[in-house]
């Protein structure tokens, strides 16, 4: 599961994809109700969440953890990297060549790296990256992803302001 950068102004649950699983295990209305909470509120008490699902705390407590271990979810703090000392943020699309998931791999092993998306279109990768300055991002593109074996080309969307990041989309 590619890391990300984690800091600390609000802690957030992260609905990420399974990695590596065989088979992702079956959300009942419970365990999307306890995700539904803590996507409202990461630092919501487990006690609180127990009467709104009608657990115990200790239930719930269990119901995370197994949630958490089994790569459902993750609880992590989101920040505005801007505020933390890493000034530049940037998507980069990229068409690679062979295989494409050894390269997606590649890519989320780098600290700088916090997603990592196969997709349909124009570019083969999608990958956001949190750098600390133009310097730092101009090193990272030129050095360490265009020169890695089977990407063809990238193309760089810097973002100049963040309007909207949430995680509460919700269950189904």
């Amino acid at each position: 599961m590619p890391k990300g950068i984690l800091n600390s102004h609000h802690r957030r649950v992260v609905q990420r994809p399974v990695r590596s699983r065989a088979v992702a295990p079956q959300l009942d209305s419970v365990s999307k109700r306890i995700i539904e909470q803590l996507q409202e509120d990461g630092r919501r008490p487990y006690a609180t969440i127990g009467k709104a699902v009608g657990l115990s705390e200790a239930a719930v407590r269990q119901r995370v953890q197994r949630l958490v271990d089994a790569g459902i979810m993750q609880i992590v703090a989101v920040t505005d990297p801007t505020q933390v000392g890493f000034s530049r943020q940037a998507m980069i699309g990229i068409r690679v060549t062979g295989e494409l998931e050894h390269v997606a791999e590649r890519l989320a092993e780098m600290p700088e790296v916090d997603y990592v998306v196969v997709t349909a279109g124009s570019f083969d990768l999608l990958v956001e990256v949190v750098c600390e300055d133009d310097d730092s991002l101009l090193e990272l593109i030129s050095h360490r992803i265009r020169t890695m074996p089977g990407v063809i080309n990238t193309e760089t969307f810097v973002y100049l302001k963040l309007l909207k990041q949430l995680y509460n989309w919700g269950t189904r």
